[in-house]
């Protein structure tokens, strides 16, 4: 697997990101239950322009977080590891079977339960506390790991949005989302007329952000659909696909996820709370992220390399994939995207964050001690040979 100009850039950037959106959960957790815990919450449970804060962060901000993503897939697609079928097959397995068995095993622990809408919560990885994690490990980690587990967490992060929606959009309103497709379908034919102004890609997207979020369907689908309609132009460096999503790198990473973290992990922590502790909706996203995610992902990997339908690099082994596997559990930001969905109680949701921040860490301390593990044993096993 080769390592693109974009891919070290995005991968550099993610890394630091990854850091940037740990020092600020650990923050905003240490200020919701500290002295300033009621002046703390207040910043993000007030409005601008009678507009709630925590909805223009979830419903706004995450829009141009999701037109990232998008941006990421589309090259991703066309001129990446996944626009080669044979190179893709891997991460698509293990993408397929990190998706599926969180969701199995939430299933199993919620589906006589009223909990069951959050099924959808384990089944995301986190890319920027992922590779950040991974970045932990130096210039130890083979370039093709790197690349296996961004190229998992990009179709893990398509996943969610399909899981988005279809299942989390609600009642739809048809003429706004019809409204939102004609708008698309413009800027389609924009594309095609070979139009390459941004400001009409980014206009337009503003009217169908509009739309989407008055048709039921999430808003921040609209960042998706726009980054397919901004001209590609075959991924050159002058393409305004290009251009914009070298510039969303560093606000996202650094500005909007944490921001995102800050006001979405300002959990208050109550030990003498008479809410019980280890319900079947939070067992289910633990177990969900910290054993469903490395199971489904070694497993349907190994099953689709032994099929022929993929191929497990020459440089990496199954406990490379394992390691990854385990690092996939690392939900978080889309985790707890999806929660906010899913659950309308404040205690569910709050208490949803918090074992989605507990799996997530331990998901991230026990990779990287495995990894770490498997790295050393590699080198020490290279000098053994020269000598």
């Amino acid at each position: 697997m080769k390592s693109t100009k974009l891919f070290k850039s995005f991968f550099e950037s993610e890394k630091t990101g990854g850091i940037v959106l740990l020092i600020c959960t650990i923050l905003s957790m240490l200020l919701a239950n500290s002295y300033f815990q009621e002046s703390y919450l207040k910043i993000w449970h007030g409005t601008i322009a009678n507009y709630p804060i925590e909805h223009i962060i979830n419903d706004g901000l995450m829009t141009i977080f999701f037109l990232m993503i998008g941006l990421e897939l589309e090259r991703e697609l066309y001129i990446g590891e996944l626009s080669k079928i044979k190179n893709a097959m891997l991460p698509i397995a293990a993408a397929i079977g990190g998706m599926l068995f969180p969701a199995i095993i939430y299933y199993i622990f919620n589906h006589n339960t009223n909990f069951k809408d959050g099924i959808g919560i384990p089944m995301a990885t986190d890319i920027a506390f992922a590779i950040g994690i991974l970045s932990l490990l130096g210039n130890k980690v083979p370039t093709s790991l790197k690349v296996f587990l961004t190229a998992l967490a990009v179709i893990d992060d398509l996943g969610a949005i399909i899981i988005i929606a279809l299942f989390y959009s609600q009642s739809i309103q048809l003429n706004y989302l019809l409204l939102a497709m004609a708008v698309w379908g413009l800027l389609f034919l924009f594309n095609r007329i070979k139009i390459y102004n941004l400001w009409i890609y980014l206009i337009g997207g503003i009217f169908m952000w509009y739309f989407m979020m008055n048709s039921g369907v999430h808003a921040t689908i609209t960042g998706v659909l726009l980054a397919f309609v901004i001209p590609f132009q075959k991924g050159k460096e002058t393409s305004v696909s290009y251009k914009l999503q070298h510039w969303l790198h560093k606000p996202v990473s650094f500005i909007i996820l944490p921001i995102f973290a800050l006001a979405n992990t300002a959990i208050i922590i109550n030990l003498n709370s008479n809410n019980n502790l280890f319900e079947p909706y939070e067992v289910g996203i633990a177990l969900g992220l910290t054993l469903g995610k490395p199971i489904g992902i070694i497993l349907i990997s190994y099953i689709f390399v032994k099929l022929k339908l993929a191929k497990l690099p020459f440089d990496l082994s199954w406990k490379h994939i394992l390691g990854a596997g385990i690092l996939g559990g690392i939900g978080f930001t889309m985790s707890i995207f999806i929660t906010l969905l899913a659950f309308d109680d404040d205690t569910i949701i709050n208490n949803s964050k918090l074992f989605i921040i507990i799996a997530s860490f331990a998901s991230g301390i026990i990779g990287l001690l495995f990894l770490k593990r498997i790295l050393k044993s590699e080198i020490s096993e290279e000098v053994e040979e020269v000598e």
